[in-house]
């Protein structure tokens, strides 16, 4: 629920200076490892005084600007492939296209974040139009992603990708097991994700009565409901006026890129490390501890055009900071972060270094356990054809 979790203003100040610290420490002379499940040795008030205040400035103007450049795009790549009309062009426009509806999503997602501008009304109409245009319920989304931000590192609570527990994951058939680890069914998991949640979780995005809500959040989410019902019916329509077909190639299938990117980059920010990161529950868990288990990603060429959401750290810890200011933010709070912030490898133009993470954490992190409050991923022999579960 939006209830459940803290806010990083709620948490401001909340943890003493103890721990492994974020470098590498000795003891009796013998260089210790790192261990990034120990509390961290600063506050979370330290990293935001690390950070300019600029950084925390919300430029509307700026931010609307990025929204003409997306849908600029958008309207030139459509004209184009129709002018075109070549199968040849066809999958570059279904792969820009896709990346372009991505770009979209994310400022939809600035807006639910507050991080777009100063003013709610504005946040909530350009959200609406931004996330009703590629199939997203503006509200739904945003307050279970806002429980996500909360609850961030959270086996209990957290909302995206949370782990499943080894009980509930003996539960599954192996079909389920099958779609959500297996290349490429989990990058289409989103709207799925939007009608059931989870497994382990119930509860639908578009529904006002749906338990992910409070009962004062019913009217916001039927208006969202009611945005999407809208947008749906002009897809209908533009169908039976200019056919079926050429719909699907214009805006079909961009769409189901836009649902593989999505899927890929929320699951990579929170999984496939070299080494694998904590998750937590009970006294053990605070929303520090919980962010500082998210990861930068480099995407190449695409960080501009999806708007440096593979700043991922300092956007989890403070998400009312502008994404064209997550960079410089993140460059400042870095040397109060230590080893606690794992910098990204470095992409060549296309970032085809992330396929082997995803395959790797997809065949690799499949459960945690049932008791403790630090937990860890664990790997079911059985899913990866080696041995059986005991």
């Amino acid at each position: 629920m939006g209830s459940l979790g803290a806010s990083e203003d709620d948490v401001m100040g909340a943890f003493p200076a103890v721990g492994i610290g974020a470098e590498e420490g000795k003891k009796g002379g013998v260089e210790m490892e790192f261990d990034p499940s120990a509390p961290p040795p600063f506050r979370i008030g330290e990293i935001r005084a690390a950070i300019p205040k600029h950084c925390f400035v919300k430029n509307p103007w700026r931010s609307l600007s990025y929204v003409l450049r997306d849908f600029l795009a958008v309207a030139f790549l459509m004209a184009l492939v129709v002018h075109l009309d070549s199968w040849g062009f066809w999958p570059l426009y279904w792969a820009a296209q896709g990346t372009m509806f991505w770009a979209i999503f994310v400022l939809g997602h600035d807006c639910g974040h507050g991080s777009f501008s100063d003013s709610a009304l504005l946040n909530s109409v350009v959200g609406h139009i931004l996330h009703s245009f590629i199939l997203v319920p503006y509200n739904g989304w945003r307050i279970s992603h806002r429980t996500h931000h909360q609850n961030h590192g959270n086996v209990e609570h957290d909302e995206s990708w949370v782990p499943l527990t080894e009980s509930l994951y003996k539960k599954l058939d192996d079909s389920t097991k099958f779609f959500r680890f297996k290349i490429p069914f989990p990058l289409l998991a989103y709207p799925g994700y939007l009608i059931w949640r989870s497994p382990g979780k119930t509860g639908s995005h578009f529904s006002p009565y749906s338990g992910l809500f409070q009962p004062e959040e019913r009217k916001c989410i039927a208006i969202s409901t009611a945005c999407w019902s809208l947008m749906a019916a002009l897809i209908l329509y533009l169908s039976t006026v200019f056919g079926p077909l050429l719909v699907f190639k214009l805006y079909g299938i961009p769409l189901l890129i836009f649902v593989m990117w999505l899927d890929l980059v929320t699951y990579l920010h929170h999984h496939g490390y070299d080494r694998k990161l904590p998750w937590y529950r009970g006294k053990e868990w605070s929303y520090l501890r919980g962010g500082l288990t998210t990861i930068d990603r480099d995407y190449g060429i695409f960080n501009n055009i999806h708007h440096d959401i593979g700043t991922h750290v300092i956007h989890h810890l403070f998400p009312q900071i502008p994404h064209y200011h997550l960079i410089e933010a993140t460059k400042a709070a870095s040397p109060v972060l230590g080893k606690y912030y794992r910098e990204p490898k470095k992409s060549g133009l296309i970032p085809f270094h992330l396929l082997p993470v995803l395959f790797k954490s997809m065949s690799e992190d499949h459960y945690v356990s049932d008791e403790g409050e630090v937990v860890f991923y664990q790997t079911d022999p059985q899913l990866t054809g080696s041995k059986k579960m005991a």
